[in-house]
């Protein structure tokens, strides 16, 4: 198990950055008075497909040798990294397949046929994923891409950090949501070896909280019916994040539904800028211990703006 570091994430940054967009971090003045803070929002729902993602699936599709990339790149995903891996194929000039929960939000399946990925719909289970993966895997020759338990898509999402700490280098703290962990393990990988000082704390679903159960039993646990609205961290730590996350993340904050609800509501009230239920996880965990973070800098990414506007919970 090969750990990304901060060089791979600078290298990541060189490979990528005429690819991706440098998104802008936002401030309000509205929510610093709320909760007593000063918050800095890495806008990564202005990244290109929508989200953070694809930074990390754009540096592993470039790593790929000619060899290794011909007959393309596979992977499953229920929304934002099969929007991104099929993105960075599509600019590589290469094929892309893409196996799909039947249940997937309608906006993240447009987006993925809209990259002219070959989808592949399949039962709502990770072994309805997983072996329908495999079989297109076997009859094509792509090349598999994780969307989270892979060290050059760690080190991509990891360049969101990057941004973030060169623009505001005296932050208190950083806050990024936790699903797979590729988002928070770069982060933490960044943030860490960038100032060791500044504090990395994930946060997390109440009803979907297998990361705060394994960093807090040290021992890593599937996640076990997740039932939240934040559709984009449904999916469990693998080894290789938990490993990092357990090395260099501080705490996880643990938020209900009802606060994640409140926190989207009020970046699209107060900001006038779309999230998505996922990316409102971290500013509900300011929410939810606010005096935790109190007259402190605390830099939060917004992991993507990919909502179903039909389906909105306010």
């Amino acid at each position: 198990m090969t750990l990304p570091g901060s060089n791979d994430i600078i290298e990541a940054h060189k490979r990528i950055g005429t690819y991706i967009h440098r998104t802008p971090v936002l401030t309000s003045k509205s929510i610093n008075i709320l909760l007593n803070s000063r918050l800095f929002f890495k806008c990564e729902n202005f990244q290109k497909v929508g989200a953070f993602k694809f930074r990390g699936a754009t540096n592993a599709v470039l790593q790929l040798s000619d060899y290794e990339a011909r007959n393309g790149v596979a992977t499953h995903s229920s929304g934002n990294h099969a929007a991104a891996l099929a993105l960075a194929a599509k600019l590589r000039g290469i094929p892309s397949y893409i196996v799909m929960p039947e249940n997937s939000p309608e906006i993240k399946k447009k987006a993925v046929k809209g990259y002219r990925a070959k989808i592949t719909y399949c039962k709502p289970t990770l072994e309805a994923r997983k072996s329908e993966l495999e079989k297109i895997v076997i009859k094509t020759g792509a090349i598999f891409i994780h969307p989270y338990d892979n060290s050059r898509v760690i080190s991509g999402q990891g360049t969101a950090a990057k941004e973030l700490v060169e623009d505001y280098p005296s932050l208190d703290t950083v806050i990024a949501p936790v699903g797979g962990g590729g988002l928070l393990s770069g982060t933490a990988t960044w943030v860490k070896s960038f100032n060791s000082k500044i504090e990395v704390i994930a946060a997390e679903p109440e009803k979907a909280d297998d990361a705060y159960r394994s960093y807090k039993s040290g021992i890593l646990q599937p996640s076990l019916n997740p039932d939240t609205i934040a559709d984009g961290l449904l999916t469990s730590l693998s080894e290789l994040t938990f490993t990092i996350i357990s090395e260099k993340v501080d705490d996880i904050i643990r938020v209900s539904e009802e606060t994640i609800v409140l926190a989207m509501r009020m970046i699209w009230e107060r900001m006038k800028i779309i999230i998505e239920p996922s990316s409102a996880v971290a500013l509900g965990a300011v929410m939810e211990k606010p005096d935790r973070f109190a007259n402190k800098k605390v830099g939060i990414i917004l992991s993507g703006g990919n909502v179903d506007l039909k389906n909105l919970p306010f």
